[in-house]
């Protein structure tokens, strides 16, 4: 391995990865992707829905795998796709109580305004009805926010008093506003491969403003792969190099960030399990 490729870190403190697509992956046997994250002390894996055709396929990896949790949600990039029968689909699988312990969360919904893959009314409308159903099943949200902040805000502030439980702003790249606003109001935000790449200080600025009580840390594999595996596709494994650069970012001990992101992960996901 070249001097740019080094090995993957091994820390002390176990790891929540709070955000990929296991489904996603493609470049070896899940069972080998497990234990290789394993080996690098990831605890616990959290695998994202993002579309009516993959639900299903998040509650089977959740069922299957003991470290794998899962969450139930519609992109905005799929929000056309949005119907009674996938709300209702949703919110069964959020009663049920064989899988109501591991369906940790309602997402990846959200606003995508870079993209406009789905009318953006359709967005806002499919955006807030998700919101409505975490109220409902006392679950938190894994938000996807790009180039909406406006909207997110408003949309948000209309469920500040009923939701209870918040959630996380995931893959941060959005502006200090939306990000103060999140902290203000207790969410998380999540950080991923992003932070490590050289043309995002706008994301480390997010980073040093974010108290690492409000701070998660996540891969949103296969996607956005961090330095030094930029090209290869992204791994719940390549997690150690985020905390890395948080904990540079923050000038604070990589054990501290792990220790508290750890903590963090747990309070949101887990409850009532987070007095760690």
């Amino acid at each position: 391995m070249s001097s740019k490729r080094r090995e993957i870190p091994v820390f002390g403190h176990a790891i929540v990865e709070t955000h990929c697509h296991l489904d996603y992956l493609k470049d070896r046997p899940l069972e080998e992707t497990l234990a290789q994250a394993q080996a690098v002390n990831v605890e616990r894996i959290i695998t994202i829905a993002v579309a009516p055709k993959n639900l299903a396929t998040v509650r089977g990896l959740v069922k299957d795998h003991t470290s794998v949790y899962g969450t139930q949600g519609v992109h905005p990039h799929d929000a056309e796709a949005w119907t009674p029968e996938v709300e209702t689909e949703i919110r069964d699988a959020l009663r049920n109580h064989d899988q109501r312990a591991k369906l940790v969360a309602v997402g990846e919904i959200g606003l995508d305004y870079f993209y406009d893959n789905s009318d953006r009314d359709v967005q806002k409308e499919v955006f807030a009805r998700q919101l409505q159903i975490a109220v409902d099943s006392d679950r938190p949200v894994v938000i996807h926010s790009r180039d909406a902040d406006e909207d997110t805000i408003a949309i948000l502030k209309d469920f500040e008093a009923s939701l209870k439980r918040r959630g996380v702003i995931h893959s941060f790249t959005s502006g200090p506003g939306l990000a103060q606003y999140a902290i203000d109001q207790g969410w998380c935000l999540g950080f991923n491969g992003i932070s490590t790449f050289n043309k995002a200080e706008n994301v480390r600025d997010i980073i040093r403003m974010t108290p690492l009580g409000s701070l998660l840390l996540e891969t949103d594999a296969p996607f956005l792969t961090p330095v030094p595996y930029r090209g290869r596709e992204n791994a719940p494994f390549y997690i150690p190099f985020v905390a890395e650069k948080v904990a540079e970012v923050k000038e604070t001990g990589i054990e501290e960030v792990l220790a508290q992101t750890y903590h963090n992960s747990y309070r949101l996901f887990f409850p009532p399990a987070s007095e760690i």
